[in-house]
């Protein structure tokens, strides 16, 4: 078969094989589709500004007239040299599905088929037809995660002679991966941020990528776990005011506080620091909240959290009664909480 892992690509696309004649490039990142894209095309050395070298078609063109395909394909440049024939925005259309088949049963000597597609199952029509013959290639393309990141970051960090320490760049991370272009982005608005500097830490990924008006349920619950009573309440009102659902920071809550009754029941049993608890807990506690899970193990026992998770329950049955009241609702269940937390921590 004509493919590659996603893992792969990269490799593939920095030699690429001058004897395939079709190259589908798909998945679910579509920008990151688009980026590889452009640097096959690159590769390639023709202008892609040159309408007699490279011919862009989108998909429906070709599924509403399949015999273009080869037509373009087969058609002899003007000024001698390979052709691209780039074709956009691929998906489920049988008649290009056809046309790619058919074509790459007697594969063009002198141009080559770029095809950019969203997510392609297995077995879909054009995605067999291309792993299947020895001419063509496909390469998948998904979400940025770990080691692909870390090598994106690095790439863009050495351009401009800085360093990231391993807390911001873990921080950074959990911010990206969803689509390339984003992810590029957001690194690039990290870096001109810190234009000048040398070294980045984790106040200035959270000044680059963080909304200062915008607050998350966990931000809250943290505050709440400390017994800080004006920090929780100037969260809580920050997220009402930015659109959070009364119900999703009960359910932040909620899913926190099971989370720490589960650790603090292995403390109970094993004997274990709390330490050593948040340390191997799965999955494994960001590392910039460890100290505060930390200290609400040390702070909050097994019978506290309990109580703290049957008070959610009613206020989430009292929400639904009253969805009216149900923002004050929250906030005096919230403000309860912090309390109890308060006193334990005193």
């Amino acid at each position: 078969m004509a493919q590659r892992k996603s893992h792969e690509v990269d490799g593939w696309l920095s030699r690429p094989d001058s004897r395939i004649a079709v190259v589908l490039i798909y998945g679910s990142d579509r920008g990151l589709v688009s980026e590889r894209a452009k640097r096959f095309s690159t590769s390639t050395g023709l202008d892609p500004d040159d309408p007699f070298s490279v011919v862009k078609i989108d998909a429906t063109e070709i599924d509403g007239d399949p015999g273009r395909l080869a037509d373009e394909a087969n058609t002899v440049s003007m000024f001698g040299g390979r052709r691209l024939i780039w074709i956009r925005n691929a998906g489920a259309q049988k008649g290009l599905a056809g046309a790619v088949k058919a074509l790459l049963e007697a594969p063009p000597q002198d141009a080559v088929i770029l095809i950019e597609a969203g997510e392609l199952k297995k077995g879909s029509p054009l995605r067999s037809s291309v792993e299947a013959a020895p001419a063509a290639i496909a390469l998948p393309c998904y979400a940025d995660e770990g080691r692909s990141l870390d090598q994106l970051l690095d790439n863009q960090l050495q351009e401009t002679g800085a360093t990231i320490s391993l807390d911001a760049r873990q921080l950074l991370k959990s911010h990206l991966g969803g689509d390339r272009l984003a992810t590029r982005g957001e690194i690039e608005k990290l870096l001109l941020y810190c234009a000048g500097q040398r070294h980045i830490g984790v106040q200035d990924v959270i000044a680059s990528t963080g909304d200062v008006s915008a607050v998350t349920g966990d931000q809250v619950v943290d505050a709440m776990l400390q017994g800080e009573h004006a920090e929780m309440d100037s969260r809580l009102q920050r997220a009402f005011a930015s659109g959070t659902a009364p119900f999703a920071l009960l359910t932040a809550a909620m899913r926190q506080l099971q989370a720490l009754s589960l650790m603090r029941a292995e403390m109970d049993r094993s004997g274990k620091t709390a330490a050593s608890v948040v340390a191997s807990a799965r999955p494994p506690v960001f590392f910039a909240r460890k100290t505060i899970i930390e200290n609400a193990l040390l702070r909050w026992s097994t019978e506290t959290l309990t109580s703290a998770l049957d008070r959610l329950q009613q206020t989430v049955l009292a929400t639904r009664r009253r969805p009216e009241l149900a923002p004050e609702i929250v906030r005096q269940t919230l403000l309860a909480l912090t309390v109890t937390a308060a006193r334990a921590r005193a």
